[in-house]
């Protein structure tokens, strides 16, 4: 059975499953270099049918959309018929009995020059529930079937906010959710507004900024934004307003009055410890729902999912916080819309299939480029580059020469994470590091963290409490033995967000770390995504050469070919 999943709008993206196994799930963004593009996905679908041997749409099985209607985009494109209310069509039949012809209808057609992707088979198309195709996410890439609670939180999507569901074997059954009174993902981006950075972006740049600042100063400001839980019940709406949104280069932002008054209290309080307050109510808002469910149903597993579980600092305090009543916590590692794409194609499969358990290795599910059309693309630019016969002994030896170093292998990374392909790597071992590709390379805040990527061998040196982590979606805290020894990938609090790193899922990268080991005595480095600030991580080689001469980047790996400066 072949599925096709797809997610159109906030990051859209295509998947293509087969017979269970995932073989592609990219972003729209990494091929028409929009961030956050909400373009309908046809050149993820294109790659996505021609990793799955495809040479038509009406191969595959089913599609699953990842909303419960169409925007008129996708009914162009596989033939499908107009999503219309009642009231609608009978006011499009008087315009039309009256004037001969329709007013006001933009007829939406794909040109000649697309491909055809036509459905012959209108009941191959499959549309579902938004939070629904998140909870399956997660619980479709979990190791076993047995019962656990899944709990889906982001700003909005079909009329849901906030949701709980019981799933075990093959079911995944809604036990309660909320709309906007309960946006706890609206509630933390009016803050990030409110900060002046982007709505569905910025995000991040808060929970970075956190811990910097002291939530005691301002504590209780921001308190009518977010709901208030009292074990499983919601006993406060939230009071933010109605949104607006905002369209602008192929991305839609959505937008709240109430970030005038964080405004407001920025001038009052201060950035920073409007920050650490927003992330302080984040997190005991977002605990009380879960652990007062996981009490109510007596279920210590859990999985996660949905944009508001990018917020690595909240997995871990779930984590951390209350181990009488969690004992497993899942958090599908591409948990924002990116990753609906990948739930969509595998609801669809479990619908048909008995779900014994299918745990994800690795995110490397994107386009890759060899030797050969690498350095084509070298020499019609006309560079000087070099063959490296072992570039992962190579680059760890710049590393430890404290360079800069962009390393370019393999299947490009699905999701928001650069995890060992579409990377730009450093020396965490001095504190200053930080600040060089803050400035020189990423073009960002400086107080803006790196990330680690470390041997998994090696995990409870550098790691207290940690569980396995693939994918730099929880972070932890450092031990004390090793916080002054990596200073460059330790934030203020004493945490980091790791990538731990198997020899079976990435081996190059896995030694170009071993090696770096063995020099330096630290089986760890500095990691972060092949971009610059606003920028998707790059795809193509060519988009890699043009950050790499755009940037402070030393060096340019790029399979097994190496660009200096």
């Amino acid at each position: 059975m072949i599925v096709l999943g797809i997610h159109a709008g906030h990051d859209s993206s295509t998947a293509i499953i087969k017979d269970g196994k995932i073989l592609a799930d990219v972003q729209e963004e990494r091929f028409n270099r929009i961030k956050h593009s909400n373009n309908v996905p046809l050149k993820a679908i294109d790659y996505c049918l021609h990793v799955g041997g495809l040479n038509n749409i009406n191969e595959v099985d089913y599609i699953s959309f990842s909303w419960r209607s169409n925007p008129q985009t996708i009914n162009a494109i596989f033939g499908l018929k107009r999503n219309e209310k009642l009231k609608t069509k009978i006011a499009r039949k008087l315009v039309k009995s009256f004037f001969g012809k329709s007013f006001g209808v933009k007829n939406i057609k794909l040109p000649v020059y697309y491909p055809d992707y036509t459905l012959i088979n209108k009941s191959k198309y499959i549309n579902n529930d938004h939070h629904l195709v998140h909870a399956a996410s997660v619980y479709y890439t979990r190791k076993s079937n047995d019962r656990c609670l899944i709990f889906t939180i982001d700003g909005a999507g079909d009329g849901t906010s906030t949701a709980v569901w019981l799933a075990e074997g093959n079911e995944i059954r809604l036990l309660q959710k909320y709309f906007r009174e309960a946006s706890i993902g609206w509630a933390y981006s009016v803050v990030t507004e409110g900060l002046h950075w982007i709505h569905g972006d910025g995000e991040g740049k808060t929970m970075g900024l956190a811990p910097y600042g002291n939530y005691n100063n301002c504590r209780g400001v921001l308190d009518s934004f977010f709901p208030v839980f009292k074990d499983s019940e919601l006993i406060q709406n939230s009071k933010l307003g109605h949104s607006s949104f905002w369209t602008e280069d192929g991305t839609t932002q959505f937008h709240f009055e109430e970030a005038k008054i964080v405004e407001e209290l920025i001038i009052k309080y201060g950035r920073e410890d409007i920050a650490a307050e927003a992330q302080r109510v984040l997190e005991e808002t977002t605990m009380n729902f879960i652990f007062g469910w996981a009490k109510k149903m007596k279920i210590k597993k859990i999985g996660c999912a949905g944009g508001i579980f990018l917020n690595v600092k909240l997995n871990q305090r779930i984590w951390n916080s209350r181990k009488d009543i969690i004992e497993e916590q899942n958090i599908y590692p591409n948990p924002g819309d990116s990753g609906l794409a990948v739930g969509a194609a595998l609801l669809q499969y479990y619908r048909h299939v008995d779900f014994k358990g299918s745990p994800i290795d690795n995110l490397y599910m994107g386009p890759e480029y060899n030797n050969e059309e690498i350095e084509k693309i070298l020499k019609i630019r006309k560079l000087q580059y070099e063959y490296v016969e072992n570039p992962a002994k190579k680059a760890a030896e710049f590393l430890a020469d404290n360079k800069i170093v962009a390393w370019f292998q393999g299947r490009m990374e699905s999701g928001p994470r650069a995890l060992g392909n579409r990377s730009i790597l450093m020396s965490p071992l001095k504190a200053e590091n930080k600040d060089i590709i803050n400035a020189w390379v990423k073009f960002r805040e400086g107080f803006r963290p790196f990330c680690p990527s470390l041997l998994y061998e090696k995990r409870e040196d550098y790691l207290d409490d940690c569980r396995d982590e693939f994918f730099m979606i929880t972070s932890f805290d450092v031990t004390n033995k090793k916080r002054e020894a990596i200073p460059a990938v330790v934030h203020v609090d004493g945490t980091v967000r790791p990538q731990m790193v198997r020899k079976s899922d990435n081996p190059k990268y896995w030694d170009l770390i071993n090696e770096f080991g063995k020099i330096t005595g630290e089986y760890i480095i500095l990691n972060t995504s092949f971009n610059v600030m606003g920028e998707p991580i790059v795809n193509h080689p060519k988009e890699a050469i043009k950050c790499f001469f755009d940037s402070g980047l030393d060096y340019l790996f790029l399979g097994n070919f190496l660009l200096k400066k």
